[in-house]
């Protein structure tokens, strides 16, 4: 109903300002959104978006005045992309390569007389910060993955898969070795994109001696368990104590049916002397992840949710304090969910970065002396404005080193001042390529959705808009269900990209997305049709009134759940959209229950199995199959063959009804893919057919 400048949403919102400058506020950033060119830029375009550095913050140096940081460079002709490490002072200067050999290198430890150990093929390697010749410490058959080292330097701590069970053929009859067979007892016999071959990531212990490592122990020897977790968990599922005498491992100890239609990871905690395991989360049912020692080692914390099955529950930190044995939820009187930490260096404090409000933003809780009082602990929102904090790489004096990205910006690292309550770039790797990029204006927007909430949405405009002129416009239908539209950077879902193309983007943030309470991240479970794409109409409807929207070119695009909403409207859109195009999406809810593999998911989203009459609205009224007779508009299907999330047969159904109905479609099968699209040749194909499809149908 209204639309509204960035400024105007600071002004509306005290809790947080989109770009309004006030004393001390100011964001210093190598290009702003706001500003304006008087020569000729070129736009963005799929080609210029793959040749952007990818930057990753790797580590600061303990004095604090050095950060290490790798940067991706894609190789067009080869389809790969190589990773290098730099290093550039704290304070500002120029970047120094670290690392050029071929393959990408990762950080593990930067010690404190200045040396990096690095894994690089798998192995580990060392070279001083000053620079100099690399040296390879680590030289372990089948190699090293998600390195911990001890806080002595006497043990080192990693994972490697394990067969415990013979599910293919091969392991199972050694005499058949050409044979390609699996055989399952049981659920769990495949996640996201990998059948099950009966192998599980183990961590395991052994002693370390600059390089030297001794006989590796298995801590769950024989046990069908992952550590880290599959698919996604990696070195920040494991910990050391501070006294090195002991590791913490996260680990869901569920098994088959159970371990598809859970999320109860633990913590655990392994004794190397006694070689005894206690759970300390014992009694906690949600996901219990990354836990991380105070400086002192005193209290430790980790991130947990409530709720068993539910994967999108609020997300709170969890402290436990050694002396007196107590525990403490921080966050459980706060509404919002977390997304990551660290502890402040005197121990006094935990940074978080949480969404709000479109955006994802850094926040502090003081941590109280003593947890023996019933008291809530103060929690304070430190940084405000028009961008992202991706993710805190830690803690230096004056302030903290973070990634941060606009929705027009790839990911750099900044410093974060306290005192000036501003980012300042410290990379600047892409700068040369978006000083020749025309702008493209990003602006909220308040619109009252069907029940009368406030109802936000992010609306992105092409290069040179001018309001007189009349635009094609894109619905945004987000994944997750529960993931957030903020100002993050995508290499694929990229509204820049989109907008420079021609077109209006908006992007509401519709019921599910987390920054606008819990009650309104948890209202998209079990109604998945029903307001989130009430929702949807809202938000287009209420931009389509503005006299520079072409009203008879408008589509809607999304991928997962957001393929599903497009399958949904296509059913139910009353000729709103001209064009469709579903990424990975949903379209027979009753065939993908039985077909996807995290059954958690499902149970607590739709309410549980088709066969259940109680969730009959799930597979009727919000199954977007059921609405196929009023199917009539053009759309374009992609589908990842190795997809198990959304599996194959979500997308070849859709495509098939929708020609055996006559209706314009295509469908655009990635054979290799996942749910993501990962290769550089297929994601550029990926890109020609999305805008290729939109100049035939837009």
């Amino acid at each position: 109903m209204e639309k509204i400048s960035v400024l105007a949403c600071a002004m509306i919102m005290s809790t947080l300002s989109f770009g309004q400058e006030k004393p001390g506020m100011r964001v210093k950033r190598p290009v702003t959104t706001n500003k304006v060119y008087h020569l000729k830029k070129e736009i963005l375009t799929p080609e210029k978006l793959w040749e952007l550095g990818r930057v990753s913050a790797e580590g600061l140096s303990s004095d604090g005045k050095w950060l290490v940081y790798g940067v991706s460079n894609y190789a067009f002709g080869e389809n790969k992309s190589e990773k290098n490490l730099y290093i550039i002072p704290i304070k500002g200067g120029e970047p120094v390569q670290f690392t050029q050999e071929e393959g990408g290198e990762s950080v593990v430890q930067i010690k404190e007389n200045g040396e990096v150990i690095y894994l690089f093929k798998s192995q580990l390697w060392s070279k001083p910060l000053t620079g100099g010749e690399a040296k390879q410490l680590t030289d372990l058959e089948g190699g090293l993955e998600n390195v911990r080292l001890s806080p002595d330097g006497k043990h080192i701590l990693f994972s490697r898969a394990v067969l415990v069970h013979p599910y293919h053929s091969k392991d199972k009859y050694g005499d058949l070795t050409k044979s390609d067979v699996y055989i399952y007892d049981d659920l769990d016999y495949r996640h996201w994109d990998t059948f099950n071959d009966g192998r599980f990531n183990h961590p395991f212990i052994a002693t370390y001696d600059n390089g030297k490592i001794g006989e590796p122990l298995d801590i769950l020897e024989g046990e069908p368990f992952y550590s880290p977790q599959a698919p996604f968990g990696g070195a920040d599922d494991f910990s050391w104590t501070p006294d090195s005498k002991a590791v913490l491992y996260v680990c869901k100890k569920r098994f088959g049916k159970e371990y598809a239609s859970s999320t109860n990871t633990d913590i655990y905690r392994y004794d190397i002397a006694s070689k005894v395991t206690t759970n300390i989360t014992e009694g906690m049912n949600g996901y219990d992840t990354h836990p991380v020692y105070s400086s002192n080692g005193q209290r430790l914390a980790w991130l947990s949710m409530k709720t068993d099955g539910y994967e999108a529950d609020k997300n709170d930190i969890v402290v436990f304090d050694k002396t007196t044995t107590q525990r403490a939820n921080l966050t459980a009187g706060w509404d919002g969910t977390v997304n990551s930490y660290i502890w402040s260096k005197d121990g006094r404090k935990i940074y978080f970065t949480a969404p709000v409000r479109g955006t994802v933003q850094l926040f502090e809780v003081e941590l109280p002396k003593s947890f023996a009082r019933n008291t809530l602990p103060k929690i304070t929102q430190i940084s405000e404005g028009e961008f992202d904090i991706a993710g805190i790489v830690g803690e230096i004096d004056g302030g903290l080193i973070v990634t941060s990205t606009t929705m027009t910006r790839a990911a750099e690292v900044y410093r974060y001042d306290f005192k000036k309550k501003a980012l300042a770039a410290i990379t600047k790797v892409n700068d040369g390529i978006y000083s020749h990029l025309a702008e493209t204006k990003v602006e909220g927007r308040f619109t009252k959705a069907s029940d009368g909430a406030d109802l936000f949405s992010w609306v992105i405009y092409p290069p040179d808009f001018d309001p007189t002129k009349k635009y094609p416009t894109l619905l945004f239908c987000q994944g997750g269900p529960q993931s957030p539209t903020t100002l993050a950077y995508s290499y694929r879902w990229n509204f820049q990209l989109m907008a420079s193309q021609g077109y209006i983007v908006i992007l509401p943030n519709r019921r599910g997305m987390p920054g606008w309470g819990v009650k309104w991240n948890e209202d998209i479970s079990k109604d998945w049709g029903g307001q989130p794409i009430r929702d949807y109409f809202s938000a287009i409807d209420d931009l389509a009134k503005e006299p520079y929207v072409d009203k008879e070119r408008i589509g809607a695009v999304g991928a997962s759940y957001g393929g599903y909403s497009v399958f949904m409207l296509a059913g139910v859109h009353e000729g709103r959209f001209k064009t469709f195009i579903s990424h990975c999406g949903l379209f027979d809810m009753t065939s993908w229950y039985g077909t996807t593999e995290e059954l958690f998911f499902a149970n607590h989203d739709l309410g549980g199995p088709y066969w259940d009459k109680n969730n009959s609205k799930t597979y009727t009224d919000f199954n977007p199959i059921t609405h196929i007779d009023k199917w009539n508009t053009p759309i374009l299907i992609f589908q990842g063959g190795k997809d198990y999330r959304v599996p194959i047969g979500q997308g070849l159904a859709a495509f098939q009804a929708a020609q055996l109905k006559n209706i314009k479609s295509r469908l655009v099968y990635l054979p290799e893919e996942n749910h993501w699209v990962l290769s550089g040749h297929n994601a550029m194909v990926w890109q020609r057919e999305f805008f290729g499809w939109l100049k035939e149908t837009l």
